[in-house]
């Protein structure tokens, strides 16, 4: 079997990928970034740099058009400050509505482009990283199980019955997805999770948080280096 990994050079991602060269073999993955506007281009550095390292096919597209309406805090063109919080913090101040870091409907626009690239590949199979941590409190809705029913129903209808996703980590926490990782062996210290562009993570934004607590969780030290 062929499979298709969407790629953002941070943990989640990153294990989804080692899971797949694990299970079918390099020759049999191919993984897909997306450049979709957003302030730096630090998650797509690593990307390649990861993909290189497990040495599959890569690819990656602009898909930064769509967003230009948005206001999303993660957009280069928006002037919204990314909040220094969790996620929980957020969503109790904005009463369970998407996180500001939330990019419209970015993971169905991701999964409908990759599904057009795995067809034509011959892919059978695409795997990506949302994780519960992500779709609690409706944060990131396009993260959520019922969510990921709902895409793959799609998809699997509009290729002909030829293609399904999976989401390995849907109904896990992100402290699962690094205890996974660890057990692969996955090269951590290559990736990027924060939402800032620094040398150094900045700690501080959801994202960081979560990780952080991730990897301690799992007696584990985060191999990345933060300002804190």
């Amino acid at each position: 079997m062929k499979v298709l990994v969407l790629m953002s050079g941070g943990v989640d991602s990153t294990t989804c990928l080692a899971m797949m060269v694990e299970k079918y073999g390099k020759e049999n993955v191919e993984a897909l970034s997306m450049y979709y506007g957003q302030k730096h281009k630090k998650e797509l550095e690593c990307a390649r740099k990861i993909a290189k390292y497990y040495d599959v096919s890569y690819q990656e597209l602009d898909l930064s058009l769509i967003f230009t309406s948005s206001d999303c805090s993660l957009l280069e063109h928006s002037d919204k400050e990314i909040p220094h919080s969790s996620y929980k913090e957020q969503i109790d101040k904005s009463g369970e509505k998407p996180v500001s870091t939330y990019v419209p409907f970015r993971n169905g626009l991701f999964l409908s482009c990759a599904a057009s690239i795995a067809i034509s590949k011959g892919c059978e199979l695409i795997y990506y990283g949302a994780h519960s941590d992500d779709s609690a409190g409706n944060a990131y809705p396009d993260c959520s199980l019922a969510f990921e029913h709902a895409m793959n129903q799609a998809i699997y209808e509009g290729s002909g019955h030829a293609l399904t996703i999976q989401a390995p980590f849907v109904k896990q926490t992100k402290k699962d997805v690094v205890a996974e990782g660890l057990r692969l062996k996955v090269p951590y210290e290559m990736t990027w999770s924060c939402y800032e562009g620094g040398e150094s993570a900045c700690g501080k934004c959801g994202t960081c948080i979560d990780r952080k607590r991730a990897f301690m969780a799992n007696g584990a030290v985060d191999p990345i280096p933060y300002v804190e």
